[in-house]
């Protein structure tokens, strides 16, 4: 994939790759290494730039895009853990007066699945499995060529071959055992199509769905309670969860999901199920039609909780050092500094990593970013249509690091 002009990106690409750093947004050359959540330490890292302040560049941009209508939601900006910037906007159920806030628990969509590969890399550092796992040590009921031919490895890579059928996305899921069996079934519809560890441009929804299904058969759990105890309750997450079609309706600090109509009208895709977007790359979807999120994707969080999240990859919270070092280690590169990585994407900035996710769904836009180097974090969380993230994430990027995407920036 040839690096191209963030300009040239739109959130198809965004939420495909998984962040603004695998659409090679920032132009040079750079080595396979790792790209570690670390915690930096020098004296020049306590430097705030006075773009990422209140009143600055990036505060007074967000606030312009609220004003015009292009953004409802909660942007953060974090520094050692501490918040430089917080600002709340819009509401997060219009019906019920309820504004945004930031103890509002925003939908994540992909910008969770990076929960999926700490769930196998957890498993794997307490040596219950290998990520060089084929498929059928785990797992049955798969075309033999998938349980013989495709790792764990491959599928967080995003390299298994794997062809997966598109959803049902019509159906109106009613409990959490009814999505389950239909995600179990639709995961081993998969068909390998193309060569394992070659990277392919198929569309793999097993990718995510057959590690979580793993993760199940190690640990006993379901995948989404094994998040919630080892991912969300250690870090503190204590928002954050995979909540129901009914609690998003009935707890008040979930922001309800508003989709754009081809009239240009927004509805809250959980009270209008019947509804679909128009956009053509999520043609009819409703992410209020799932009873709760697939396995090994999605949840919800504020912008706090993602900052804990980040710090805990760091500080040994969640897995230790070298195995917070495999998941964002660059694997496969995407232009001239992007990288894919097990889950979030990596990118050189200004001679620094910048690790990102990005997800989005009708009405649900998320990005979190992590920049190792200098002990930033970075969070937007949106409940809109048309939110610009591709650019939210260039001036978020911009403000932090000093690195424009016109400028270049390998390091």
């Amino acid at each position: 994939m040839e690096s191209v002009s963030a300009r040239g990106i739109d959130r198809r690409q965004l939420f495909r790759w998984g962040g603004l750093a695998t659409a090679g947004v920032v132009a040079a050359g750079a080595p396979l290494v790792s790209a570690g959540i670390g915690n930096a330490d020098s004296a020049e890292n306590d430097r705030i730039p006075p773009d990422t302040l209140p009143g600055g560049a990036y505060d007074r941009y967000v606030a312009q895009l609220a004003a015009e209508g292009k953004f409802s939601g909660v942007v953060l900006l974090s520094h050692r853990g501490r918040t430089v910037l917080l600002r709340s906007y819009g509401m997060a159920d219009k019906e019920k007066g309820i504004p945004n806030g930031e103890g509002t628990a925003f939908a994540l969509s992909s910008a969770g699945k990076p929960f999926n590969a700490i769930a196998i890399l957890q498993l794997a550092q307490q040596g219950k499995l290998q990520l060089s796992d084929l498929v059928r040590e785990h797992l049955t009921g798969f075309d033999q060529d998938i349980a013989e031919k495709v790792t764990i490895h491959y599928m967080l890579s995003g390299i298994s071959g794997l062809n997966t059928p598109e959803e049902d996305i019509q159906r109106v899921f009613q409990s959490r055992e009814e999505v389950h069996e239909y995600q179990e079934w639709w995961a081993r519809q998969s068909k390998l199509v193309g060569t394992p560890g070659v990277p392919d441009e198929f569309h793999a929804g097993a990718n995510t769905v057959i590690p979580a299904l793993i993760v199940e058969a190690v640990s006993g759990k379901t995948y989404w309670d094994y998040v919630e105890e080892n991912i969300f309750r250690r870090c503190g997450m204590t928002a954050s969860a995979f909540y129901t079609r009914p609690q998003w309706l009935t707890d008040a600090h979930i922001a309800h999901p508003y989709m754009k109509m081809e009239d240009g009208s927004y509805v809250d895709a959980v009270r209008n199920l019947d509804k679909g977007s128009p956009d053509d790359y999520i043609l009819d979807r409703n992410p209020g039609r799932a009873f709760i999120d697939p396995m090994g994707d999605g949840g919800f969080a504020t912008a706090p909780n993602l900052v804990r999240f980040v710090r805990a990859l760091g500080d040994g919270t969640l897995l230790d050092r070298p195995w917070a070092d495999v998941l964002t280690a660059a694997k496969i590169p995407h232009g001239a500094t992007g990288f894919g990585t097990y889950g979030p994407s990596a990118s050189i900035v200004g001679g620094q990593w910048a690790i990102q996710r990005a997800g989005g769904d009708p009405g649900v836009c998320a990005n979190w970013s992590s920049y190792p180097d200098t002990d930033w974090v970075g969070v937007i969380l949106a409940n809109r249509d048309d939110v610009p993230l591709v650019e939210m994430i260039e001036r978020e990027t911009h403000a932090i690091t000093g690195v424009s995407p016109d400028d270049g920036g390998g390091g």
